[in-house]
């Protein structure tokens, strides 16, 4: 049982790691660790990693808020989305065949490798804020690794507000932090700095998960045993990853991780229909 738990730990410290680092929290990570490895019912891995995410959020904002990489404004007004997405995933969760699950969270697996494969420019400066980013002050600035002070607009608001829901919707059916299409939603559609749009999707998958995470436990899919030293792994990790966000690029790893999430997508999928 020791063995369990330490062997555990130390997969949930890199789980955390590579949510940090990546800004798609450790839930994502942890949950086919759960499920094929220790052949956890996937409810409970669910259970799990919503507890987890919640501790992702909380060791890494705390660092990037600091840092003063977030953009807190443009992060609370999106909760708004994610939150009403996230209750209505995790209401779902008990009504969807597990095996279902199991095709949906290698499809988010597979949408997950786009971000990662994409080469981004950081620098985003010249463009122009919509009509809410403008009377809600949106716009921003950071002061990047060189530093430089980059300043940046946000626009395309009322589509970021869209694919929120859809993560929020994510995060509380499948127990994610849900970070890859708050990512895309800021970096692709809002043209927030990918750097931003990174630290800033850390914060925001603690508050999705928080809102979820209450009719998890009324519907009692959070096992304490198992959700606590997750929590306590991922919370590690993710303050691993954001020290080593502040000094690396992540390229590399985004290619070698986008391989791995395309291989437990297919190990996924063959479970789902009970080749595994």
């Amino acid at each position: 049982m020791l063995t369990f738990y330490i062997s555990l730990i130390l997969l949930a410290i890199i789980a955390g790691i590579i949510g940090s680092l990546l800004g798609i929290g450790g839930g994502i990570v942890i949950i086919p660790i759960l499920i094929l490895l220790y052949h956890i019912n996937i409810r409970e891995a669910i259970g799990a990693s919503i507890i987890s995410v919640i501790a992702t959020s909380s060791g890494a904002a705390s660092v990037y808020l600091k840092d003063k990489l977030i953009n807190l404004k443009t992060g609370m007004f999106l909760e708004i989305a994610t939150t009403t997405g996230a209750i209505s995933g995790a209401t779902l969760l008990g009504i969807i065949n597990p095996q279902i699950l199991f095709f949906i969270f290698a499809f988010v697996l597979i949408i997950s490798i786009y971000p990662m494969i994409m080469k981004r420019e950081n620098n985003k400066e010249g463009i122009q804020n919509d009509y809410i980013s403008k009377k809600l002050e949106l716009a921003s600035s950071y002061t990047d690794n060189d530093g430089v002070v980059y300043k940046y607009g946000v626009n395309n608001t009322p589509y970021g507000l869209i694919m929120m829901y859809i993560a929020g919707f994510a995060s509380g059916l499948l127990g994610i932090g849900s970070g890859v299409f708050k990512v895309i939603a800021m970096d692709d559609i809002m043209h927030i700095p990918m750097k931003v749009s990174t630290t800033t999707s850390n914060f925001m998958i603690g508050v999705t998960a928080l809102a979820s995470s209450v009719i998890y436990l009324i519907k009692g899919y959070i096992n304490p045993y198992l959700a606590l030293p997750v929590m306590a792994g991922i919370f590690i990790g993710s303050l691993l990853g954001t020290k080593i966000l502040r000094k690396t690029s992540n390229q590399n790893l985004k290619v070698i991780f986008s391989i791995i999430l395309l291989i437990i997508a297919i190990e996924m999928v063959l479970r789902g229909v009970g080749l595994l």
